[in-house]
Order: C-alpha cells, then sequence, then structure tokens
C-alpha cells in the first residue's frame, strides 16, 4: 500500500506501507519531494545571500535556525560575540522552541479529533508570532540574526509585552494540559503507541524531545553550553516510556523550562551595543550609518557584492533547535562565498526510525505516531 504524498507534516512525504489487515507490518518513508538543493546552493552564494534560506530548512523554529549558521561563520572569523547580543539570540531561541512545541502538541492532539485544544495552543501561537513579528518584522521567515550582530536592538517596551504573554501563557499551559492529561480516550489511543527504546534512538541518532522522551539525558544546552546558557537555571525534561503520550508530555514541559528561561532573560539583560568589534569585512553596518556616513555605505555597497570576507578554514557548530539537534559543518577557502556548506537537520534522523517504530500500529493511529514524533520535511529534503 503507498500512502502520499501526505502533505499535512510540513511537505509531502511518501510513506510505501505493508498491511496486515489494518496492522502496519512494513513501513517505508520515501523523501524527495520538496529537495531544492540548499547546501549546493549555499556554494554559488554570499554568506549574507544564503542567510534567510535558513528559515525555509524548518519554518516553524525560523527563528532559531540561522543561529548555527551565523556561528559557525563567526567561530571561522573569530568574533566574541557582545553579552547583549548572546542574551538575545537566546530569548530568540527560545521563543522559537514555544512556538514549534505549541503547533506540535497542537496537531498531534487534533490527529485524535481533540479540537479544543487544537484550538486554544494555536491561540497561544499566535499572539506569540505577533510578539516576534514586532521584534523582526515577519512572522514565520524572520531572517533576525546577522554574523556578529542582530539586524536591529529590541523595541521599546518590547520585553514588557514579552513578560505579559509569560504569565497567563503558564496559566494557559496549565488548561491545556488538563485537557488532554486525564483523557482516558486521549491517554488509550496515546500511552504505549509508538515506542521507542532508548537504544534504537541512539543507534539513529535522535536529538531533542524524542530522545529525552525515551530517557535518555541529552541536552546541547547542558551537555555544551552556548550563548551563555550555563548562566541560567533550568532543568532538562526527561521521559520515561519513549511513547507518544511521553513526547507529548516532555514537549508540554519543555515550554514551561522555556519560559523560565526567558524570564531570567528579561531580569538579567545586559545593558551595550549588539554589534561586536571588527566587522568591517563581516556585517552590514548599522543602518543610521549608511543613510548618513559614506563610508559605511561604500563599505555596505561592497559586501553586498563580495559578501563577508571570512577567513579559510572549517567549523562545525551544533545547538539544541525545538525539533533537535541542528548542525552547520562550513569549510571556507577565503572570500564571501562557502566552498562547502553542509547541514545535520535533526528531523532527518527522526524520519529514519519509522521502519522501526512503526510496524504493529494499525493504521487508524498512524497519524497519532508521525505529529508525535514532529519532524519537518523540509529539513530532510533540504
Amino acid at each position: 500500500m503507498k500512502v502520499g504524498p501526505l502533505y499535512a507534516l510540513h511537505g509531502p512525504l511518501e510513506l510505501n506501507l505493508e498491511l496486515d489487515g489494518d496492522v502496519i507490518t512494513a513501513c517505508n518513508p520515501v523523501v524527495g519531494y520538496l529537495h531544492r538543493g540548499l547546501e549546493k546552493m549555499a556554494e554559488n552564494m554570499t554568506y549574507m545571500q544564503f542567510l534567510p534560506l535558513t528559515d525555509r530548512l524548518d519554518s516553524l523554529s525560523a527563528l532559531s535556525n540561522s543561529v548555527a549558521c551565523v556561528m559557525a561563520v563567526e567561530q571561522l572569523a573569530g568574533i566574541t560575540l557582545t553579552p547583549r547580543c548572546q542574551a538575545i539570540r537566546l530569548l530568540c531561541c527560545e521563543l522559537a522552541r514555544i512556538a514549534s512545541h505549541l503547533f506540535a502538541t497542537a496537531t498531534l492532539a487534533m490527529q485524535a479529533d481533540l479540537t479544543s485544544f487544537y484550538t486554544q495552543a494555536l491561540i497561544q501561537r499566535e499572539k506569540l508570532l505577533t510578539l516576534i513579528e514586532s521584534l523582526t518584522g515577519a512572522r514565520i521567515n524572520t531572517h533576525f540574526m546577522r554574523i556578529g550582530s542582530l539586524r536591529s536592538d529590541l523595541p521599546k517596551n518590547w520585553l514588557g509585552r514579552v513578560h505579559l504573554f509569560l504569565g497567563p501563557f503558564l496559566q494557559e499551559l496549565d488548561t491545556l494540559a488538563e485537557l488532554l492529561d486525564n483523557n482516558t480516550l486521549w491517554r488509550q489511543r496515546t500511552e504505549g503507541l509508538g515506542y521507542l527504546s532508548p537504544e534504537i534512538a541512539l543507534s539513529h541518532a535522535v536529538t531533542g524531545p524524542n530522545l529525552r522522551a525515551s530517557g535518555i539525558d541529552c541536552d546541547l544546552r547542558k551537555r555544551l553550553p552556548y550563548l551563555g546558557y550555563e548562566q541560567y537555571d533550568f532543568e532538562v525534561v526527561i521521559g520515561k516510556f519513549g511513547d507518544v503520550y511521553d513526547r507529548y508530555r516532555v514537549r508540554m514541559e519543555e515550554m514551561r523550562q522555556s519560559v523560565a528561561i526567558i524570564n531570567q532573560v528579561i531580569e538579567t539583560l545586559p545593558e551595550g551595543p549588539i554589534r561586536s568589534e571588527g566587522l568591517s569585512n563581516l556585517s552590514l553596518p548599522p543602518k543610521s550609518a549608511m543613510l548618513t556616513e559614506m563610508e559605511a555605505l561604500s563599505q555596505a555597497f561592497m559586501l553586498t557584492i563580495k559578501g563577508p570576507q571570512v577567513p579559510p578554514g572549517e567549523a562545525y557548530v551544533e545547538i539544541e533547535n525545538p525539533k533537535g539537534a541542528l548542525g552547520f559543518f562550513l569549510i571556507s577557502k577565503g572570500g564571501g562565498t562557502p566552498y562547502r556548506l553542509k547541514i545535520r537537520p535533526p528531523s532527518l534522523a527522526t524520519l529514519s526510525l519509522l521502519p522501526k517504530i512503526a510496524p504493529g500500529t494499525h493504521l487508524e493511529d498512524l497519524s497519532l505516531l508521525l505529529a508525535s514524533l514532529d519532524f519537518s520535511v523540509s529539513e530532510c529534503d533540504r
């Protein structure tokens, strides 16, 4: 039996299924319907031209996707971020995590026809996207990160708006949890479904909430801290049973931890510039300077034509994205264009699990299993 392409999974996906009645005995995913060749395109684009394309890897996590990419360039160029820039980037990553997990849990509940949860979760996500839009100017493809800097500093009173959102949001999370945690139908359909053992998860290089739901304590924010995560107090959420219900619970609790991190960032946000020193050949000058200084205008013109002048070398940077570990491996031979760029997306490893964990699942429960893994086809077909 061939099912596909499935368009409800953030991109088209084909599944080749073998059935015994309505029980799946084999499941083989087929990718490639959304292939865009981003890694090859990067070799023919300047770093500045390629950065907006990182948002398209997974549009649900766009605000954090480009963080790993710019960090790889900064590692090659030896750039040290200012404390304020680091804190704002970290804040953006956690906002993206909440937005992504809200969508993941909402679509998971929708597969069980629990529309109340779906509606209320997306309402909260829309409020969050409005805050992101007021910061970046866009709701989805934000293109906010810059090499050694950000597109702009925080708008006036924006942190206050974020704080006003977070208080009621925690109450809404409790309300959302009440809709499902004690729902007999929900627990019957999700507990024990799609069991992912720690051994299979590790052998398939699975990362993120899916790995932690199987009982593996692995979070790059703790294991290999970046952007100053070691300064903030939060817990790594671990599951016990590795089933659909556990993956839902891990994402719900991770949103609470993200709220705790964001509150700490708001309380301790450093003052000062967002732009690092020594960026004349790497990043566009501030817009105010381009409008008033001829030297800055000339610098912007040369950067636009030739691209940031990155020294030769290799760099690999991996961060904890909402769906798992997102890595960028960059090879530079100097100049404004990468010689090679390789992306390590979390979704491809997650998708490789289906032949292992889908057999034994009833056909009507397959959509629940797929939604619980929360993978993005556009990341796989990069």
